[in-house]
C-alpha cells in the first residue's frame, strides 16, 4: 500500500500537526494499552513513525532484562515475578519519553503501573472484539496464557476482567480489521484536539 494516498480527501494529516503534537507531547510517552492480539506494537510502529519519536514495546525489555523470553519467565518463575518486573521495566521507560510504549496486557491493570502511565503519559487503548483478538493470537503460539485447552474462554476472562481497567485509558480507539494506517489517523486526530496536549 502506497505511503502517499492519492486522494488528498484521504490524506494523512498534514506535517504541522503531528509536529504540533510531539512539541505538546514534551517528554511524555503514547502509551498502548490493550489485550494480546489488539495490535499494540503494529500500530504503535506506525505511530511513531508518524509522531517522529521512538517506539519501543515493553515486552522486548522486559526479555533483554531478563535475558530470557516471556514464556520462559513464566515457566521458570511464575506470573507474579513477570508481573513485578514489568512494572519496574515500564516505570524506567517513562522516564525515557517522549515515546511511543506498547505494554503487555496485564501491565495496565497494575495500579502502580496505571499511576505512572498517568504522571507520564497518554494511554491509549487499542478496544478490540473477541472474534478479532482470536484470529489474531492464534496465529503464533507465545502467548503463555492461552497455552490451555480452551483459549477461547480465556481471552473472555480476561475482557470481562480488564476491560473495565482499560476503559480509564485517556482515549480509546476501536482496533478491527481495517489498513493500519486508517487506525494510526484516526489516534493523531484524536491526540490532536485532545486537553491533555493543551493548545
Amino acid at each position: 500500500m502506497s505511503s502517499h494516498p492519492s486522494d488528498s480527501s484521504d490524506a494523512t494529516l498534514p506535517a504541522a500537526d503531528t509536529a504540533s503534537i510531539k512539541r505538546r507531547l514534551g517528554a511524555r510517552s503514547v502509551v498502548m494499552v490493550g489485550l494480546m492480539g489488539c495490535g499494540k506494537s503494529t500500530i504503535g510502529r506506525r505511530l511513531a513513525l508518524r509522531l517522529d519519536i521512538p517506539f519501543v514495546d515493553a515486552d522486548d525489555e522486559i526479555e533483554r532484562s531478563a535475558q530470557k523470553t516471556i514464556p520462559e519467565i513464566f515457566a521458570d518463575h511464575g506470573e507474579a515475578y513477570f508481573r513485578d518486573g514489568e512494572r519496574r521495566v515500564i516505570s524506567r521507560l517513562l522516564r525515557s519519553g517522549p515515546q511511543v510504549l506498547a505494554t503487555g496486557g496485564g501491565a495496565y491493570m497494575n495500579p502502580e503501573t496505571r499511576a505512572a502511565i498517568r504522571a507520564s503519559g497518554i494511554a491509549i487503548w487499542l478496544r478490540a472484539e473477541l472474534p478479532v483478538l482470536m484470529r489474531r493470537v492464534m496465529k503464533r503460539d507465545n502467548r503463555p496464557l492461552l497455552r490451555v485447552a480452551d483459549p477461547e474462554a480465556v481471552m473472555r476472562g480476561l475482557m470481562e476482567k480488564r476491560y473495565p481497567v482499560y476503559s480509564e485509558a485517556d482515549l480509546v480507539v476501536e482496533s478491527r480489521e481495517v489498513p493500519h494506517e486508517a487506525i494510526v489517523d484516526e489516534i493523531v486526530s484524536l491526540l490532536d484536539g485532545h486537553p491533555l496536549l493543551g493548545g
